[in-house]
Protein backbone atom coordinates (compact mmCIF):
# COMPACT_ATOMS: atom_id res chain seq x y z
CA UNK A 1 0.00 0.00 0.00
CA UNK A 2 2.60 2.18 0.51
CA UNK A 3 4.81 1.73 -2.07
CA UNK A 4 1.78 2.37 -3.98
CA UNK A 5 1.02 5.81 -2.69
CA UNK A 6 4.99 6.48 -3.11
CA UNK A 7 4.87 5.79 -6.96
CA UNK A 8 1.53 7.84 -6.85
CA UNK A 9 3.66 10.98 -5.24
CA UNK A 10 6.84 10.37 -7.52
CA UNK A 11 4.62 9.62 -10.43
CA UNK A 12 6.99 6.64 -11.29
CA UNK A 13 5.00 5.07 -13.33
CA UNK A 14 3.32 7.82 -14.74
CA UNK A 15 0.02 6.65 -14.02
CA UNK A 16 -3.46 7.92 -14.18
CA UNK A 17 -3.54 8.20 -10.65
CA UNK A 18 -0.28 10.00 -10.32
CA UNK A 19 -1.40 12.46 -13.13
CA UNK A 20 -4.51 13.30 -11.18
CA UNK A 21 -3.08 13.79 -8.27
CA UNK A 22 -0.03 16.30 -9.69
CA UNK A 23 -3.24 18.12 -11.02
CA UNK A 24 -4.36 18.47 -7.55
CA UNK A 25 -1.83 19.48 -6.24
CA UNK A 26 -0.90 22.50 -8.69
CA UNK A 27 -4.61 23.46 -8.08
CA UNK A 28 -4.18 23.56 -4.82
CA UNK A 29 -0.78 25.83 -5.01
CA UNK A 30 -2.65 28.40 -7.42
CA UNK A 31 -5.71 28.62 -5.25
CA UNK A 32 -3.44 29.28 -2.23
CA UNK A 33 -1.51 31.79 -4.15
CA UNK A 34 -4.51 34.03 -4.86
CA UNK A 35 -5.49 35.59 -1.75
CA UNK A 36 -2.30 37.10 -2.00
CA UNK A 37 -3.10 39.36 -4.67
CA UNK A 38 -5.38 41.37 -2.23
CA UNK A 39 -4.24 43.62 0.27
CA UNK A 40 -7.28 42.43 2.46
CA UNK A 41 -8.65 39.08 3.67
CA UNK A 42 -11.98 38.03 3.74
CA UNK A 43 -13.79 34.98 4.81
CA UNK A 44 -13.66 32.89 1.29
CA UNK A 45 -10.03 33.54 1.07
CA UNK A 46 -9.57 32.26 4.60
CA UNK A 47 -11.85 29.52 3.38
CA UNK A 48 -9.51 28.88 0.66
CA UNK A 49 -6.35 28.81 2.25
CA UNK A 50 -7.64 26.00 5.19
CA UNK A 51 -8.31 24.19 2.05
CA UNK A 52 -5.38 24.32 0.14
CA UNK A 53 -3.41 23.95 3.86
CA UNK A 54 -5.47 20.39 4.10
CA UNK A 55 -3.92 19.36 0.79
CA UNK A 56 -0.59 20.35 1.69
CA UNK A 57 -0.80 18.89 5.32
CA UNK A 58 -2.08 15.27 3.60
CA UNK A 59 0.64 15.50 0.63
CA UNK A 60 3.11 16.29 3.94
CA UNK A 61 1.98 12.92 5.52
CA UNK A 62 2.03 11.40 2.85
CA UNK A 63 5.97 11.85 2.08
CA UNK A 64 6.91 11.19 5.88
CA UNK A 65 5.12 8.46 5.68
CA UNK A 66 6.94 7.33 2.34
CA UNK A 67 10.49 7.96 3.09
CA UNK A 68 11.66 4.83 2.97
CA UNK A 69 11.31 4.18 -0.09
CA UNK A 70 12.67 7.79 -1.33
CA UNK A 71 15.57 7.96 1.20
CA UNK A 72 16.57 4.25 1.15
CA UNK A 73 17.75 4.62 4.74
CA UNK A 74 14.97 1.99 6.32
CA UNK A 75 12.58 2.75 9.10
CA UNK A 76 14.21 5.77 10.26
CA UNK A 77 13.69 7.72 7.41
CA UNK A 78 11.08 9.55 8.83
CA UNK A 79 13.62 11.09 10.96
CA UNK A 80 15.45 12.52 7.80
CA UNK A 81 12.74 13.72 5.66
CA UNK A 82 11.86 16.65 7.06
CA UNK A 83 15.28 18.30 6.66
CA UNK A 84 15.53 17.85 3.06
CA UNK A 85 14.92 20.87 0.64
CA UNK A 86 11.75 20.32 -0.50
CA UNK A 87 9.80 19.21 2.46
CA UNK A 88 11.16 22.14 3.97
CA UNK A 89 9.53 23.89 1.82
CA UNK A 90 6.29 21.89 2.44
CA UNK A 91 6.88 22.84 5.58
CA UNK A 92 7.49 26.41 5.54
CA UNK A 93 4.47 26.74 2.48
CA UNK A 94 2.06 25.18 5.62
CA UNK A 95 2.66 26.95 8.85
CA UNK A 96 1.37 30.30 7.70
CA UNK A 97 -2.05 29.47 7.87
CA UNK A 98 -1.12 28.39 11.28
CA UNK A 99 0.83 31.57 12.31
CA UNK A 100 -2.40 33.81 11.13
CA UNK A 101 -4.56 33.51 14.28
CA UNK A 102 -1.92 35.26 15.91
CA UNK A 103 -2.44 39.30 15.65
CA UNK A 104 1.09 40.27 16.10
CA UNK A 105 1.94 42.38 12.60
CA UNK A 106 5.14 41.19 12.57
CA UNK A 107 3.85 37.49 12.34
CA UNK A 108 1.07 38.63 9.66
CA UNK A 109 4.08 39.64 7.73
CA UNK A 110 6.19 36.67 8.07
CA UNK A 111 2.44 34.86 7.10
CA UNK A 112 2.15 36.55 3.70
CA UNK A 113 6.23 36.14 2.88
CA UNK A 114 5.06 32.63 4.44
CA UNK A 115 2.82 32.08 1.56
CA UNK A 116 4.86 33.71 -1.37
CA UNK A 117 7.02 30.17 -0.81
CA UNK A 118 4.33 27.85 -1.66
CA UNK A 119 5.06 28.66 -4.95
CA UNK A 120 8.51 27.08 -5.24
CA UNK A 121 6.27 24.04 -4.65
CA UNK A 122 5.71 23.61 -8.06
CA UNK A 123 9.00 22.68 -8.65
CA UNK A 124 8.02 19.20 -7.43
CA UNK A 125 5.14 18.65 -10.18
CA UNK A 126 6.64 20.43 -13.01
CA UNK A 127 9.18 17.81 -15.17
CA UNK A 128 10.93 20.78 -16.83
CA UNK A 129 11.63 22.86 -13.36
CA UNK A 130 12.84 19.27 -11.96
CA UNK A 131 15.21 19.06 -14.85
CA UNK A 132 16.41 22.76 -14.22
CA UNK A 133 17.03 22.17 -10.81
CA UNK A 134 19.16 19.09 -11.64
CA UNK A 135 20.65 21.35 -13.82
CA UNK A 136 21.88 23.67 -11.16
CA UNK A 137 22.84 20.66 -8.39
CA UNK A 138 25.28 19.57 -11.57
CA UNK A 139 26.64 22.28 -11.87
CA UNK A 140 26.80 24.07 -8.71
CA UNK A 141 30.63 24.02 -8.10
CA UNK A 142 30.84 26.31 -11.68
CA UNK A 143 27.86 28.55 -10.10
CA UNK A 144 29.22 29.29 -6.84
CA UNK A 145 33.05 30.05 -8.14
CA UNK A 146 31.12 32.50 -10.77
CA UNK A 147 28.90 33.72 -7.23
CA UNK A 148 32.35 33.97 -5.43
CA UNK A 149 34.07 35.87 -8.26
CA UNK A 150 30.71 38.48 -8.66
CA UNK A 151 30.61 39.02 -4.94
CA UNK A 152 34.42 39.87 -4.91
CA UNK A 153 34.44 42.13 -7.82
CA UNK A 154 31.67 43.88 -5.95
CA UNK A 155 33.19 44.35 -2.90
CA UNK A 156 36.64 45.66 -4.40
CA UNK A 157 35.04 47.70 -6.70
CA UNK A 158 32.89 49.30 -4.17
CA UNK A 159 36.16 50.06 -2.07
CA UNK A 160 37.13 52.06 -5.08
CA UNK A 161 34.37 53.86 -6.02
CA UNK A 162 34.27 54.94 -1.89
CA UNK A 163 37.69 56.04 -1.89
CA UNK A 164 37.65 58.10 -4.69
CA UNK A 165 34.27 59.45 -4.50
CA UNK A 166 33.70 59.88 -0.34
CA UNK A 167 31.14 62.65 -1.01
CA UNK A 168 28.92 61.28 -3.27
CA UNK A 169 28.78 57.99 -1.27
CA UNK A 170 27.78 58.66 2.18
CA UNK A 171 28.51 55.02 3.51
CA UNK A 172 29.87 51.69 2.36
CA UNK A 173 26.26 50.07 1.51
CA UNK A 174 25.68 52.24 -0.90
CA UNK A 175 28.90 51.51 -2.75
CA UNK A 176 28.12 47.87 -2.42
CA UNK A 177 24.39 49.11 -4.19
CA UNK A 178 26.26 50.97 -6.73
CA UNK A 179 28.62 48.69 -7.47
CA UNK A 180 26.07 45.81 -7.67
CA UNK A 181 23.60 47.62 -10.07
CA UNK A 182 26.80 48.60 -12.25
CA UNK A 183 27.68 44.84 -12.49
CA UNK A 184 24.29 44.05 -13.26
CA UNK A 185 24.07 46.65 -15.49
CA UNK A 186 20.90 47.74 -14.26
CA UNK A 187 21.86 51.56 -13.78
CA UNK A 188 18.73 52.91 -11.50
CA UNK A 189 20.18 56.51 -11.56
CA UNK A 190 19.81 57.09 -7.72
CA UNK A 191 23.19 56.87 -7.07
CA UNK A 192 26.07 57.42 -9.40
CA UNK A 193 29.57 58.79 -9.54
CA UNK A 194 30.20 62.36 -10.48
CA UNK A 195 34.22 62.67 -10.93
CA UNK A 196 35.93 61.86 -13.90
CA UNK A 197 37.71 59.06 -12.24
CA UNK A 198 34.54 57.40 -11.07
CA UNK A 199 33.06 57.73 -13.89
CA UNK A 200 35.92 55.89 -15.75
CA UNK A 201 35.55 53.09 -12.64
CA UNK A 202 31.73 52.97 -13.67
CA UNK A 203 32.69 52.16 -17.44
CA UNK A 204 35.14 49.42 -16.82
CA UNK A 205 32.51 47.87 -13.87
CA UNK A 206 29.76 47.95 -16.24
CA UNK A 207 31.64 45.87 -19.24
CA UNK A 208 32.79 43.58 -16.85
CA UNK A 209 30.06 43.13 -15.30
CA UNK A 210 28.52 41.85 -18.73
CA UNK A 211 31.01 39.12 -19.19
CA UNK A 212 30.37 38.35 -15.16
CA UNK A 213 26.66 38.21 -15.66
CA UNK A 214 26.78 36.07 -18.86
CA UNK A 215 29.05 33.54 -17.51
CA UNK A 216 25.87 31.33 -15.24
CA UNK A 217 23.76 31.99 -18.05
CA UNK A 218 26.26 29.93 -20.39
CA UNK A 219 26.70 27.10 -17.68
CA UNK A 220 23.20 26.48 -17.05
CA UNK A 221 22.24 26.64 -21.07
CA UNK A 222 25.31 23.83 -21.32
CA UNK A 223 23.68 22.22 -18.37
CA UNK A 224 20.68 22.15 -19.93
CA UNK A 225 21.15 20.68 -22.94
CA UNK A 226 23.39 18.04 -21.33
CA UNK A 227 20.90 17.06 -19.28
CA UNK A 228 18.01 17.05 -22.08
CA UNK A 229 20.56 15.04 -24.33
CA UNK A 230 20.52 12.38 -21.46
CA UNK A 231 16.53 11.73 -21.03
CA UNK A 232 16.17 11.74 -24.88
Amino acid sequence: MREKLFCILENDNDSLLSRCYNLIMLFAIVVSLIPLIFKHTNSFHLLMDYISTAIFCLDYLFRILTADFKLQKGKLSFLFYPFSLLAIVDLLSILPTFLYFNNSLRLLKIVRMGRVLRVFKVIRYSKNIQILTNVLQNQKESLLLVASLAVGYIFFTALLIFSVEPDTFETFFDAIYWATISLTTVGYGDIFATTMLGKIITMFSSIIGIAIVALPAGIITAGYMNEITKKG
